[in-house]
């Protein structure tokens, strides 16, 4: 995919994700396709709703964006 995480970046970030086995509350589906479309926003800062469908429901990845960001996740990430 265009906005990809390499190998050796996702090696570094998936244990700090929530969703983990063990983990209170519900599994991270997809943690890494959740990483990418947020990379995908970023990079291209294009609103939401121009996510393409590839990434997933748009709300959704909304959703779950704000949610980390309120629990303080993306300042977790080196």
């Amino acid at each position: 995919m265009l906005y990809d995480l390499r190998d050796d970046q996702w090696e570094i970030i998936k244990d700090i994700l929530p969703g983990k086995s063990g983990d209170r509350g519900r599994r991270g589906y997809d943690n890494r396709g959740f990483i990418r479309a947020v990379m995908c926003v970023a990079r291209t800062g294009g609103p939401w709703r121009a996510l393409p469908v590839e990434y997933g429901k748009w709300p959704t990845v909304h959703k779950r964006f704000i949610r980390w960001a309120k629990a303080g996740i993306w300042q977790m990430i080196p």
